[in-house]
């Protein structure tokens, strides 16, 4: 029998399994009990509040109210709308690329050719990050360099260890309270007293130094774990650096933690200036260091190490048999993340002034995790659109929901977002690749959702 033979015989075998296949097993409606479930989720954290007189009042409320409805008519809505409407769009889109010229390809293949174009987006993104903050009220002020600005920096840093060398970290915002308690260190706010005491900006390149050292503490005795076992030690060590800052009075001020940490000041011929607690010039502080980041970032992706991170995360064992150094490589990840933690710590711990171990908590680590995932692994646009959107929306629902529920919605985005779009907002190209590959059964390890390298 041929190779030809044997090939039509599986393929009408596949479309025979298919044909068998239940109506409710297939794929769309798979999609639609998971709608269906998340709509029914919904329902009962935003229904009647529990009452301890009567232990399923909470439940009566919300399976006998009209908000049960509202949310299953939003989520069935937003599967039909996917379900049908999109394909719709898409045809439209195809039509519109197939016509005289390709007006949409030709746009797009333009965009990707001329470095002009790319370089003309990117001061103009860059011209209305330093002129709109001025315009807008005090509270969004705070909201962009307290969190949006802020937890960029982390999820770009984040993005080197999860997004380009495939490496699972759950305790990556334990870095960002290495860099705090640094700047405590090097300014004489801790019950340990530093050799000198230095400016605020001279503390920035030492704890980037003690960031990219505790990266490598981290990556030292992990090296040969990978997947779900990687993750269960970096979350360890989330843990263990908060207990030490927790517990360890002598030396880090125990729960007490550290205050009167001074602002950045600048004085230097002749020129004085002392940042105030006034958002806008740390905001313009903090768009420096990003298109810093940015730009070191994204040379280091396209070289020799970025290659070398993309074919670990692709498949490590076949990286190594290829000779590419996968301890000298993975120790880079980790600690070239952790260096924009210190960046992001220094400028946190001296506006506010004060830290404490509570600042610090596991679910900022995964949070900051499903900033870099929601805006797509890989992409250094995406990790910034992902972590400004999730950001935004819990404030921009403060005056419409109650607090204890705002993180739902957020939870609720994210299903959805991982039904529909797992590649992100804005996901790099070998991303949405990969992806397709799975969906098609032809995907790499990686795409078809087990750890770098194949099963541990």
């Amino acid at each position: 029998m041929s190779a030809v033979d044997t090939s039509e015989k599986l393929t009408a075998s596949a479309a025979s399994r298919l044909r068998r296949t239940a109506w409710y097993q297939q794929e769309r409606f798979t999609r639609l009990w998971a709608m269906v479930a998340l709509g029914v989720l919904l329902a009962l954290v935003t229904g009647e509040q529990g009452n301890t007189r009567d232990i399923f009042f909470s439940v009566k409320g919300t399976f006998t109210g009209g908000n049960l409805w509202v949310c299953l008519a939003i989520t069935v809505g937003v599967w039909a709308l996917r379900e049908f409407a999109a394909d719709a769009v898409k045809g439209v889109a195809a039509k519109a690329k197939s016509g005289v010229g390709g007006p949409v390809g030709a746009v797009q293949a333009r965009f990707q050719a001329d470095k002009r174009l790319r370089w003309g987006l990117i001061v103009l993104v860059l011209v209305l990050a330093l002129t709109i903050p001025s315009g807008l009220a005090r509270q969004w002020q705070t909201l962009l360099v307290d969190q949006i600005a802020i937890f960029a920096l982390l999820a770009i840093g984040l993005n080197v260890v999860i997004g380009w060398a495939g490496l699972l970290d759950l305790g990556f915002f334990a870095f960002f309270a290495v860099g705090a308690y640094s700047t405590a260190y090097w300014t004489g706010h801790l019950p340990v007293q530093p050799p000198v005491v230095l400016n605020n900006f001279w503390v920035i390149p030492i704890a980037v130094v003690t960031c990219l050292l505790t990266g490598l503490l981290l990556g030292a005795p992990t090296l040969r774990l990978r997947g779900d076992y990687l993750a269960i030690v970096t979350l360890g060590f989330h843990e263990i650096i908060y207990l030490v800052a927790k517990n360890a009075d002598g030396i880090t001020g125990g729960p007490q933690g550290a205050r009167l940490i001074p602002d950045f000041s600048v004085d230097f011929a002749g020129i004085k200036y002392e940042w105030s607690i006034k958002p806008l010039p740390y905001w313009y502080l903090l768009v420096f260091f990003i298109v810093l980041v940015i730009v070191l970032f994204s040379r280091l992706e396209n070289s020799r190490v970025g290659r070398a991170w993309t074919a670990i995360r692709e498949d490590e064992i076949a990286a190594a048999a290829n000779g590419v150094d996968t301890v000298r490589f993975k120790l880079m990840a980790f600690a070239i993340g952790a260096s924009t933690s210190g960046v992001a710590g220094v400028i946190f711990t001296s506006k506010y002034g004060y830290i404490n171990p509570e600042v610090f908590p596991l679910l900022q680590s995964i949070l900051i995790l499903a900033y870099v995932i929601f805006g797509g692994m890989g992409s250094i646009p995406g990790v910034l659109a992902g972590a400004a959107v999730l950001v935004w929306l819990p404030e921009a629902l403060k005056d419409y929901v109650d607090p204890a529920d705002r993180y739902m919605y957020l939870g609720a985005l994210l299903v959805i977002m991982m039904i529909y779009r797992p590649q992100g907002i804005w996901p790099s190209r070998r991303r949405q690749r990969e992806l397709k590959m799975a969906e098609e059964g032809i995907g790499d390890a990686d795409a078809m959702s087990e750890p770098a390298g194949g099963k541990f």
